[in-house]
Formats: C-alpha cells, structure tokens, sequence
C-alpha cells in the first residue's frame, strides 16, 4: 500500500472518529416530557421520534439551561396529510415574564406547503409572528433549523439561509431576551382549532399516528446551571457566534426569503395595530 493510500486512510478514519465523538446523543441531551410512550429514542441515541394519534401528542425538553448560543437542529415533518398538526420547536423560559423564541410548523392538506411560524417573546410579551413558506419539501428528508441567540441579535435560518433577523434595540425600549436562561423544547400536537386556515380544516385521525423525526443537534451555547454560566466574558467573546451578524451575502439571502416565501409579517398588519404598528417595526 502506498504512503498516499496509507495517509487518506488515516484521515478517513480519524474523521470518523471525530464524527462519532461529536456526533448528537439524545439520551445525554434530552428528556422526553410526556406522550406515555409517544416519544422515542432510537438508532443509538441518534434519532428521535415525535408522534401524535387522537389520544395524545408528545414532546421534549432539554436538560441543559442555555443563555445565549448557536443551537442546530435537523427535523423532518409529517408527511402527507399533517393538517391540524403543529410541530413546535423552541426556546424558553420560565415564568410569567418568560423569553421564548419559536419555530412552529403547521401542517396541512397533502400537496399544500407546510406553513412555518416564527415568534420572538421577551418579559412575556410576543405578538412578533412572521411566516413562511418553504422552498422545499419538508417532510421528504432531513433539514437544519437553526437559532443564533447572542446579545446583539436573534437570527432564524434554515440550512443555513438567514430567514428572520430580530435585533437587540434595549436602547429604544424594546425588550429583548438576554437575561433568563432558556430550554429548548419540542412537541407535537393537535391544534385544529385554529392551525389550517384558522380552523376550517380539521385532523384527518385516519391518517395517525403522525410522526415527526429529529436528529444531529448541535449546541454551541454557554449553558446555565444554578445560576452559573458555563461560559465567562472573556470564553464568550471567543466564540464567533457569540458577536456574529449577517454579513452582506447574508443580508441578500434574507432579503430573498422574506420577498419571495414571506406570508405574513406583524411588522406590516395595520389592521392589527390600529394604533400604529410596534416600535421595533418603525426603526427596521
């Protein structure tokens, strides 16, 4: 065998061992919440499973506190007729001034484009929701939703294109979300009140159980534990993300999103706030 062979080899192994060293445990990460058995943990702690049937959904939460981070998470939604269905995917708080910042999927009918929900709350206070459409198929195969929380920005994206950008204006009054830790929860539900076009279309049972699937989490995040951050000042301003924004590449790329798959945005709903629009809509 030539050194060549020999020196890819070596590479290709030490890449697989870093792969598996690094790669997602959800057992480590995670623990299932409620569903009475809805919920699974499979494939080596490498997959987990979401269900819903008429009885009940399920969900997950985190067991580390973070504050502040660059939280990955690849998801694959219901397929088919998901109408009525939400699968929710988040960060939060607790209490009753709670910080939260949510990705929601809603379902619908077959063929029709799943709806994505984004919210920012801060000191109990949301009413920011701006929705997409996406411009693939989300329940074919496995995508990245990513949330980068830092104390100057919160950026929503999906693999890795910028979708929603929500800006620390504090100077202006506005809260934002930098003092409460948050963990990051999950659940799949019923929600046919109001989920597919305000209610209209409901739950089609015939088609349950419905499964959504996760896997490859990745948290690059100071985490909080009795008060205590994981990271100090000075760890935390050695991370990238910890200062990062979008750059001009970025910036278009959001652009594009918000001109060509944004559906609705609070920022723009004069009906909804006779009064005038909020402030962080104004300064934007």
């Amino acid at each position: 065998m030539t050194c060549s062979k020999v020196t890819i080899l070596l590479l290709v192994f030490l890449i697989s061992t870093v792969t598996i060293a690094y790669a997602a445990n959800f057992n480590q990460d995670f623990d299932i919440t409620w569903g009475d058995g809805r919920a699974k943990i499979l494939n080596n702690a490498q997959l987990l499973t979401l269900s819903l049937d008429k009885a009940s959904g399920s969900g997950f939460q985190s067991k580390n506190e973070y504050l502040f981070g660059k939280i990955d998470m690849q998801l694959k939604l219901v397929p088919g007729n998901s109408a009525s269905t939400v699968t929710a995917y988040y960060l939060s708080s607790k209490g009753g001034a709670w910080d939260e910042i949510d990705f929601e999927f809603l379902g619908n009918l077959s063929g029709d484009p799943y709806i994505l929900h984004t919210n920012v709350f801060s000191q109990g206070k949301g009413n920011r929701e701006q929705q997409f459409y996406l411009w693939f198929d989300p329940t074919a195969d496995f995508h990245t939703y990513s949330i980068l929380w830092n104390p100057q920005r919160i950026v929503f994206s999906v693999d890795g294109t910028p979708i929603r950008e929500f800006k620390n204006m504090e100077s202006k009054g506005i809260p934002f979300p930098k003092k409460q830790p948050m963990r990051i929860y999950s659940s799949l539900w019923n929600a046919d009140d109001w989920a597919t076009r305000g209610g209209l279309v409901k739950t089609d049972w015939s088609n349950a159980p419905f499964t959504a699937s996760y896997r490859n989490f990745n948290a690059n995040a100071c985490t909080v534990s009795s008060g205590i951050s994981s990271c100090s000042s000075t760890q935390s301003n050695k991370n990238a993300w910890f200062s990062e924004e979008l750059d001009s590449t970025s910036y278009e790329r959001l652009k594009w999103v918000q001109k060509n798959y944004m559906i609705y945005n609070y920022c723009t709903d004069i009906k909804r706030f006779p009064q005038g629009l909020p402030q962080e809509c104004r300064m934007s």
